[in-house]
């Protein structure tokens, strides 16, 4: 298998690299949170505009890519600037699924998605559910050409900015069950929708949504009734790979930074990066920094496999990833001293989002579980 970059993937991520360095940075995202702002409205369009939403879809839905390898370019890059856009839950998530389950009509969303004019959320975890994608206990009840949605959905990436939401919801089987959860088309400002915007601790924005008898008509359904587990499983194993790039390019910047700190910080009359102990701990941080990169890699070549082998590598990766990345965040923070925790210094934001990364999707005891129970089965 070959794993270099193809030439328009070369040239999409120089683009994007370009594009969020000259319009991009630590100051600007302080400034835009401490505003109260989500996200910088016009640099969305712009990523629009520059077709990088479009990378994260399939020519069939008028997209330039969708594979694995396109997911990793950009959402490396995205990682390396610190963006805190809605892009993930919007288009990988919500988008990839109505890309898989969606009619024709119900399609048109991601024309909208991908000019940045709309922007879309996936509700699925709920207060319970942890990270099992088969707990769930929000319901659907058909009547006639009405479904009636009720349940409480936690840790909405982008909820709030969302202009719709794809809700799954059970409409048979137990709370444990693959099988009965369907997946809906709801909009924001549905009666009965009540949302609670919060910020995490990377500053990005998440909501918790309740449906309180949200009734939507029955063509707002994806797909068919109660088969939508496959589908969901499938966006997050694309959600899991774009996390898992995002979080080797906050690596790579955390690593930048921690380097050019190093040369510059003097103790004793030189650059405490000639000390033999730095110098063998920055070593060992970047053999961390490789092993992520290549643990990327290989799940991004792995993402059209067979559900047995795809989900095996998802549960690798994420695993790595998160012991990777802990070991980063700790090591750029401890040789920066008390400057590296402060909100001013860009180093802050790429430990918190590091350490948020490996609670999206599942953290690394549960990858480990999980990766352990896939190879018994």
């Amino acid at each position: 298998m070959d794993f270099n970059l193809t030439e328009e993937r070369a040239l999409l991520r120089d683009m994007l690299q370009r594009f969020l360095s000259e319009n991009y940075g630590h100051e600007e995202r302080r400034k835009l949170l401490a505003s109260g702002k989500a996200y910088d409205t016009s640099v969305f369009k712009e990523l629009a505009d520059l077709g990088i939403f479009g990378a994260l879809f399939g020519e069939a839905e008028g997209g330039l890519g969708g594979a694995g390898f396109d997911i990793a370019v950009v959402f490396e890059e995205l990682g390396r600037a610190g963006v805190i856009e809605p892009i993930l839950g919007n288009a990988v998530l919500a988008g990839g699924l109505i890309s898989e389950l969606g009619t024709d009509e119900q399609k048109t969303l991601i024309g909208d998605v991908i000019a940045g004019e709309k922007i879309l959320a996936f509700a699925h975890a709920e207060p319970a559910s942890r990270y099992d994608l088969n707990h769930v206990t929000a319901t659907a009840k058909a009547d006639g050409g009405q479904i009636t949605l009720n349940g409480t959905k936690a840790h909405v990436l982008n909820g709030a900015q969302a202009d719709m939401i794809v809700v799954s919801a059970r409409e048979a089987g137990t709370d444990w069950d693959e099988k009965g959860i369907s997946l809906f088309l709801v909009p924001k400002d549905a009666a009965g929708v009540t949302i609670v915007d919060h910020p995490n601790v990377d500053g990005a924005s998440a909501t918790t949504i309740k449906l309180d008898g949200v009734t939507v008509d029955d063509n707002a359904r994806l797909g068919g009734s109660g088969v939508a587990f496959a589908a969901i499983e499938t966006a997050v194993a694309r959600a899991t790979l774009a996390v898992c790039a995002e979080a080797v390019g906050a690596m790579e910047a955390a690593k930048a930074l921690t380097i050019e700190y190093l040369k510059e910080r003097k103790q004793f009359g030189i650059a405490i990066g000639k000390f033999q102990a730095l110098q063998h701990r920055m070593a060992d941080l970047l053999i961390e920094v490789e092993q992520a990169r290549s643990a990327v890699i290989n799940l991004a070549g792995h993402l059209e496999a067979p559900r047995a082998l795809r989900e095996r590598h998802v549960s690798a990766t994420k695993n790595l990833i998160g012991r990777a990345g802990a070991l980063v965040a700790e090591e750029t923070v401890q040789l920066h001293g008390g400057i590296g925790m402060t909100d001013e210094y860009a180093l802050s934001h790429f430990a918190r989002r590091i350490v948020m990364i490996d609670h999206l999707f599942g953290d690394v005891d549960h990858h480990l579980e999980r990766f352990i129970s896939l190879n018994a089965a």
